[in-house]
């Protein structure tokens, strides 16, 4: 599905407006059905969602391309994680994540959420409020990508 409705998910950080009109962004989501062939091989497909349930699992794709004339540098991809959906993964990458609405970032392991009684636990999936990519390297000129992660419907 490509539609304005998930276009929400690319938000860049403070400071980042340069790069931002450099960077075309481009995103979709999908569900992702596990089907079994006659030979009882498993695939996975990946759907346009039309109609989604709790339980569903689904896979944002963001596809990136500098489309300016200079390297993107110091480029960042902030996704806010719709409130219907809980994280999941994100495949291969390491992207940071904040557990507190943006405030705080870190990788998922190292992040901690307060409890009522004053203590705090380590941050889960389900902690999740924002998914981030710091890009290292500047994006050259014409360079492409793909960024995903995965949610599940609450």
């Amino acid at each position: 599905m490509r539609t304005a409705l998930f276009l929400f998910l690319a938000a860049l950080t403070p400071g980042q407006a340069l790069a931002a009109n450099q960077v075309a962004l481009d995103n979709s989501v999908f569900i992702e059905r596990v089907t079994t062939d006659a030979q009882g091989k498993q695939r996975i497909l990946l759907e346009e969602p039309k109609v989604v349930v709790p339980g569903d699992r689904l896979v944002f794709v963001l596809n990136y391309r500098n489309a300016g004339a200079q390297p993107a540098d110091k480029f960042v991809i902030t996704n806010p994680m719709p409130s219907a959906v809980r994280f999941a993964n994100a495949g291969d990458t390491r992207p940071l994540v904040s557990v507190d609405g943006g405030k705080q970032w870190g990788l998922l392991s190292d992040l901690s959420v307060p409890m009522n009684d004053g203590t705090r636990r380590a941050a889960q999936p389900a902690d999740v409020t924002h998914v981030r990519w710091d890009f290292q390297k500047p994006i050259p000129v014409g360079g492409t990508g793909k960024l995903m992660f995965r949610g599940v419907v609450k």
